[in-house]
Order: C-alpha cells, then sequence, then structure tokens
C-alpha cells in the first residue's frame, strides 16, 4: 500500500525565496500529523502542495502514491477534504447548502446529499432538525467550526488538511472540539495533516509531529523523541514552553 502522503525533497519558491525547503517526509494512511510552527514558518504553504493548490518547484509530492504534477487538480481536491480558521462557509447558503455544495457537483442526488449532511451533523454534535436551515450569522464561533469540518467530510475524502480550524475560538470552546476531532478521528481513521502554532493541541491531536522553522522540517517524530531533539531551533522552543509551563504553575 502507497503512503497516503509523501515529501521528496519538495520546495516552493516565490519571488527567488523559499517558502518551504527539501520537504521530505512520509505520512502514513490513517495518521495524524501536526505542523507545528511559528507564524509564516511554511506550515500553511506545505498544505497548499498536498492538494495541488501549489506544484512544487523542485521534487515533489506524492498522494496515495501519485505525483500531485500527475493529478488531475480536480479529482485530487476530491480526494483532500480542507478546513481552515475562518471556517469559508458561504454566508448566503444554509448550514445543509453549505455540507452539501461538494457532494452537489459531484452530481449526488438529493436525498443522498440530504442523508449525508444530516449524518454528519449528528456527527460534529448538532442537532440536524435544529441546525440544518441555518445560516452562518446565526451560528456561535464553535457551531461554525464543527460545520467547516463537517463540510470537509462531506464527500467522504481519504485526506483532511486542516489550517488551524480551531484557532479563533476561545480557550474552552477550542479545547472542547479538540476533544471532540480526537473522538471523531478514533472513528473515521482518516489521513490528517494538522497545522498549528499551539504546542498543546499538537501534542493532543497528533501521532506524530513535524517542528517546522523558516521553511524547513527541522525534526518529525512522536511526542516523547520530540522533547528529546538535539536539533537547537526544537530545543529552544521547548525550553520556552517549560519556562512559562513554570511561570503558570508558580505561585504568586
Amino acid at each position: 500500500m502507497p503512503k497516503a502522503i509523501e515529501f521528496r525533497n519538495a520546495s516552493y519558491q516565490l519571488d527567488r525565496r523559499d517558502l518551504v525547503s527539501e520537504l521530505s517526509f512520509e505520512v502514513e494512511q490513517g495518521e495524524i500529523v501536526t505542523l507545528l510552527g511559528k507564524s509564516g514558518c511554511g506550515k500553511t504553504t506545505t498544505l497548499k502542495l498536498i492538494n495541488r493548490l501549489l506544484l512544487p518547484s523542485q521534487g515533489e509530492v506524492l498522494v496515495d502514491g501519485i505525483s500531485t504534477n500527475k493529478w488531475n487538480p480536480i479529482q485530487l481536491r476530491r480526494q483532500t477534504g480542507y478546513a481552515i480558521q475562518e471556517t469559508g462557509l458561504f454566508p448566503h447558503f444554509t448550514v445543509e447548502a453549505n455540507i452539501g455544495l461538494v457532494p452537489k457537483l459531484l452530481g449526488w442526488q438529493s436525498q443522498q446529499i440530504a442523508n449525508r449532511v444530516r449524518q454528519l451533523l449528528e456527527l460534529v454534535g448538532l442537532n440536524a432538525e435544529q441546525f440544518a436551515n441555518r445560516y452562518p450569522h446565526e451560528l456561535s464561533g464553535g457551531q461554525r467550526q464543527r460545520v467547516g469540518v463537517a463540510r470537509a467530510l462531506a464527500a467522504d475524502p481519504p485526506v483532511l488538511l486542516m489550517d488551524e480550524p480551531f484557532g479563533a475560538l476561545d480557550l474552552i470552546t477550542r479545547l472542547e472540539i479538540q476533544g471532540e476531532f480526537k473522538q471523531l478521528q478514533k472513528q473515521l481513521e482518516k489521513t490528517v495533516i494538522f497545522v498549528t502554532h499551539d504546542i498543546q493541541e499538537a501534542f493532543l491531536l497528533g501521532d506524530r509531529i513535524g517542528f517546522m522553522d523558516a521553511g524547513k522540517l527541522l525534526a518529525i517524530a512522536t511526542k516523547a523523541d520530540l522533547m528529546r531533539s538535539e536539533v537547537p531551533e526544537v530545543q529552544v522552543f521547548m525550553e520556552s514552553v517549560r519556562t512559562l509551563r513554570d511561570l503558570l504553575n508558580t505561585d504568586s
């Protein structure tokens, strides 16, 4: 069985500047890899190389064993659900229409779409009768994010690309949805690339964590191995987290 996703020395340049440089890593079928790093380090660019929103300037990216250069872009994006921080919901569409958009474009029958929408709403913890006909502005931030995840799952893609999908939420709601997503993944067993700058989120959700800095992937490892990393930049980042944790735990 081919790897779900594979980067082979992939770089992407814009205006002669490397946004990502010489990325090489593999993602197994059904694995969650979280990409951790500061804003602007190349995490989102890495996601866009997977679903061919961008093509590598050198090297290659493979999805299900096929180079993205050879994939039909539309077919590839049907294989990859995409969830982002702002949710990207169409404001003039109901929740049902937002979730059902991709299945509709794929030619699904109306009843099949309606059944799928209701199934997904229940899966992400929203009552279908209560929420299907609402518009995005009638939802809370947490509810919009749940709808965004449901929409990414609508056509049952094997791969999910998630770009800080919970980053705009308040802490309590974010923790709640992180837990729900972890349980959801146990049921669905999707291959997930999850971008975040939050180390707690990266460690909670990831089977492995990739640490990025200045367009380079400096480490990709399990939580325990990353904590023991000898890469200087990773050590500095981890030490800053430990220092913050110690400060928060200190009685004033």
